[in-house]
């Protein structure tokens, strides 16, 4: 008697429909390449980059900082007292250069700095943040120039 109530335990797991996958995987990936921004960086100071006989190309784009050193750009196109600019932000004092790139050297250990210097730029402010970014740690820095044009 107790025979004809029991309870039948199926033999298979119930499977997850997988038709509709794709779509969503689709769905995800338009979502995200229409609401991702790529970041511009606003360069508030003028860099015509000395000329120079041998450049050697980075591969890795995304392992650079760049660090921006000549007069700043100013109203109808005039040009003022020698800034420093790390990627969006002016700054003020030379020695903060240490703590922003400290930041980042941990954020990125494989850092490479990038500066970018105005041919006009006075040594001593380039050789000061030399001194920065060697107290930084980040020791990786690249000088960008522009080819040396041929005749």
């Amino acid at each position: 008697m107790s025979q004809h109530f029991q309870k039948k335990t199926a033999k298979s797991q119930p499977t997850i429909p997988m038709a509709s996958m794709p779509d969503i995987i689709f769905m995800l990936i338009i979502f995200f390449m229409v609401t991702t921004v790529l970041r511009e960086t606003t360069v508030q100071v003028r860099t015509l980059l000395p000329q120079a006989e041998a450049l050697t190309k980075i591969e890795q784009k995304r392992l650079i900082s760049y660090v921006y050193i000549g007069p700043l750009r100013l109203q109808n196109n005039q040009l003022g007292e020698t800034a420093i600019q790390i990627d969006d932000a002016l700054i003020e004092e030379v020695g903060s250069i240490r703590t922003v790139m400290y930041r980042k050297y941990l954020e990125q250990p494989r850092l490479i700095v990038s500066i970018r210097a105005d041919e006009t730029s006075e040594m001593g402010v380039v050789t000061d943040v030399q001194q920065e970014l060697r107290e930084a740690g980040t020791l990786r820095i690249n000088y960008s120039s522009r080819p040396e044009l041929s005749n």
